[in-house]
């Protein structure tokens, strides 16, 4: 090869890697980095929950292990008349275990978007059977700001093929760190049901995430369902039985 040929080769190379580096970042991509921040290869974690109505509020204590996409479990902690209450997701299929009557239920899937222990939160939203990456297509509407950050704006459609509720979700996701802001639900009509807000960002084991989440819906504005994170670990090795209807009947105590 020539000097003049190595020199050619040599800068467009460069040029190459410059407009790749420069190259925005595809809706697909931005959403992906803000469910894995959140998601880990594994989660082990220790949350409360706080429901509060105009007349009345209660508060459960729950821990979380998740494994991908594809495994999750909770176990609550208090109060203690619900001590016991666990939920196994495997994939599409769902478990809960009813401590009182000694139960294994299966949830089916009509039962997804269906209130977790009367809170705001479906089944979905805890367990995370169905995926923000996977079952939606994504367009980035723009960007803007929130608080005086910068934020994407991107829209999820459900795929053709995809099974879920939710007609439409407006996702709101900080562009410095993918860090999720806020989250609209729409029905199939169009008509917005309910918001999520992230807040309260700090560090928790490797990484910093919002450790607040809250949801208000559209049927009950004067209500709200607040989950805050007391604890958690991404990427710690879980042990494989957890997932299981075994230790689902174990999670008694």
């Amino acid at each position: 090869m020539t000097r003049r040929t190595f020199l050619i080769a040599a800068g467009a190379s460069m040029l190459a890697a410059c407009l790749s580096a420069n190259t925005p970042e595809t809706a697909t991509e931005i959403i992906r980095k803000s469910d894995q921040l959140l998601r880990g290869k594994t989660l082990q974690a220790t949350l409360t929950m706080q429901i509060i109505t105009p007349d009345w509020q209660r508060s459960l204590k729950f821990s979380f292990v998740s494994q991908g996409k594809e495994k999750s479990f909770i176990r609550i902690e208090k109060p203690a008349k619900d001590r016991g209450v666990s939920f196994l997701r495997i994939g599409s299929e769902m478990w809960q275990y009813i401590p009182k009557i000694n139960r294994v239920i299966k949830i089916p899937p009509s039962m997804m978007l269906r209130s977790w222990m009367g809170s705001d939160f479906t089944n979905d939203d805890l367990v995370k059977e169905s995926s923000i990456v996977d079952d939606y297509e994504h367009r980035l509407l723009g960007t803007e700001t929130v608080d005086g950050v910068p934020v994407y704006r991107i829209e999820l459609t459900p795929r053709p093929e995809a099974v879920v509720v939710w007609g439409k979700i407006v996702s709101l996701i900080r562009t410095q760190d993918y860090i999720p802001v806020e989250q609209l639900f729409f029905n199939e009509r169009g008509e917005q049901v309910r918001r999520m807000t992230f807040s309260e960002i700090r560090r928790m084991g490797d990484r910093t995430i919002p450790t607040r989440m809250e949801v208000v819906t559209r049927k009950k504005p004067d209500n709200k369902t607040v989950l805050i994170y007391e604890k958690a670990l991404f990427d710690r090795p879980v042990k494989s039985n957890i997932f299981t209807q075994q230790y689902l009947r174990r999670a008694r105590r």
